[in-house]
């Protein structure tokens, strides 16, 4: 189902493509957006999975340039968010969309573990506000969105320290951007998904559910969810829509929980 709510947006998704087959947050966000009538600008560090969001989208009679950058990289990400705006002319929403999961609490995690969760969940958000911000000024208008995690401001149960700490970060970053630019026509807002069954989750996650194998991991997720069912990557793309559109136009500073209700019943 397609609608107008992002009708000539131009949206850059960072992590726009998926980890492996199936549906990752980045990748259906940028399918969703582009179904809403964005111009979608998809980056990743990984070409092939930048150009297969775009073939979707293209297949589907929408618009859509790739884009391959490490976003941890601030020349790198300077050059991205130019490339965006010799493409369509400007940078209306950005969503900061990549991370990834390092098992381990303070004493078991290694410390360069430690730093490749810091550059990839926390230093990357940083450097897409720090080059795209001065884009969205000139334009007098932009949305940030960046997806976060509950695991930043709840314990699930998994022993990922570095993950939790950065996502914690993340949303703090985005509510300090939000305040700073509010009065200039900039909104940020961060996405907090829950429980998700995305691509993400089979890359390693059974030992931090004590889990032999990946359905016994993913039954137990499933089983923490109040819905009794986790959540899927088109619940973050129907989020990250409604908040990049004008529908959240007073809206900004903010932690959207998609969750099934997860964070309110721990404690």
């Amino acid at each position: 189902m397609s609608g107008q709510r992002l009708k000539d947006r131009v949206v850059m998704i960072i992590g726009a493509g998926s980890i492996d087959a199936g549906w990752g947050n980045g990748k259906a966000a940028a399918v969703q957006a582009a179904r809403e009538g964005a111009r979608v600008f998809a980056v990743d560090i990984n070409a092939e999975a930048a150009q297969e969001t775009v073939d979707l989208i293209r297949n589907e009679g929408f618009e859509a340039s790739a884009h391959q950058a490490d976003a941890t990289d601030s020349a790198a990400v300077e050059s991205m968010v130019n490339a965006c705006v010799r493409t369509y002319g400007g940078v209306d929403v950005m969503h900061n969309n990549i991370g990834i999961v390092e098992l381990g609490g303070p004493v078991e995690l290694e410390e360069s573990a430690w730093q490749r969760a810091l550059d990839i969940n926390l230093t990357s958000p940083f450097l897409t506000c720090k080059h795209v911000l001065p884009v969205m000024e000139r334009q007098g208008r932009g949305v940030i969105l960046i997806t976060g995690s509950i695991a930043g401001i709840r314990y699930t149960g998994v022993p990922y320290v570095s993950y939790s700490a950065t996502k914690a970060a993340v949303a703090q970053l985005c509510q300090s951007v939000a305040l700073q630019y509010a009065s200039r026509g900039i909104r940020a807002n961060c996405i907090l998904p829950g429980l998700m069954d995305t691509p993400m989750i089979y890359q390693g996650l059974n030992e931090g559910y004590s889990a032999s194998s990946q359905q016994e991991m993913v039954d137990k997720r499933n089983a923490q969810c109040p819905t009794g069912h986790m959540g899927d990557a088109w619940d973050v793309a129907h989020a990250m829509v409604f908040l990049a559109s004008d529908e959240a136009k007073y809206i900004t500073g903010q932690n959207l929980v998609v969750d099934g209700g997860l964070t309110a019943k721990i404690h």
